[in-house]
């Protein structure tokens, strides 16, 4: 089986050195200097050389706002038997532009990033596939994830994008809140240093990344959440309602489990 990736940023990069070990894998990135360290695996330079490649899979692993340009570069160079792929962490417009093609794809989304996360244990990271996509693909994408021990959910295009906003707009929110007070602390305590962490990890992400999370058209009512909760403790402490707060502490609880 043939598989070509698509980018060699850090995404791109797992996929290529997991997969080329079972499979024939060749990578096209436009910025040569990133595909020169890869071992067995075919260096693609010109879009040209995709169609002697012949790939069977196509796994497009690009920054998120290059997704569709790149698939629409790319495609007159595969044949219609191969099945194209995302890893869009939102898929906002992509189910759209699958439909205008003849080719089978699949779209999964593996919810955690190379640069952070254990590659060695990657059994408390996730990944979604989505529901829609062709049954061979999902079928591949099952069986490649649960090797890699990745907890593996199936939602359709649009409870995945339900869900990213709910598990990622949150947390971004309050980070970039946190990040927004941030002033020079002399001795931070350690509940500071790791929210320090999680800030410092979010800020180096790609700004269309962010901006495309945020602007998930369900990510709105989440942060109106944050509000209306902020609105309410600052309330709280203005009163130094004791009963309560005390009371939010334990809904809190209960949330969190």
């Amino acid at each position: 089986m043939k598989i070509l990736v698509l980018g060699a940023g850090n995404m791109g990069a797992w996929f290529v050195e997991t997969l080329c070990l079972d499979y024939e894998v060749a990578v096209y990135d436009t910025n040569l200097e990133k595909m020169k360290y890869f071992f067995r695996t075919r260096r693609i330079e010109k879009l040209e050389e995709i169609s002697d490649f012949n790939p069977d899979l196509l796994i497009n692993a690009v920054s998120l706002q290059h997704t569709i340009s790149v698939f629409e570069s790319v495609i007159p160079y595969v044949s219609e038997n191969c099945i194209i792929s995302d890893i869009a962490s939102v898929k906002n417009s992509i189910p759209a532009y699958y439909q205008s093609l003849k080719h089978r794809f699949v779209s999964t989304h593996p919810m955690f990033g190379p640069t952070f996360a254990n590659v060695k244990d990657l059994s408390d990271q996730s990944v979604i596939i989505v529901k829609e996509s062709d049954p061979w693909g999902k079928a591949f994408f099952r069986d490649f994830y649960s090797k890699m021990k990745l907890n593996i959910y199936e939602y359709s295009f649009e409870e995945h994008d339900q869900t990213i906003a709910y598990s990622l707009s949150i947390p971004f929110s309050s980070s970039l809140v946190f990040a927004a007070c941030m002033k020079k602390q002399e001795a931070p305590g350690t509940t500071f240093k790791k929210q320090m962490a999680i800030a410092k990890g979010l800020m180096s992400e790609n700004d269309y990344l962010l901006s495309e999370i945020l602007f998930n058209p369900y990510t709105l009512p989440q942060v109106e959440q944050i509000r209306e909760k902020l609105t309410f403790l600052i309330d709280v402490i203005k009163e130094r309602d004791s009963e309560a707060l005390h009371g939010f502490f334990a809904e809190l609880r209960k949330n969190i489990g």
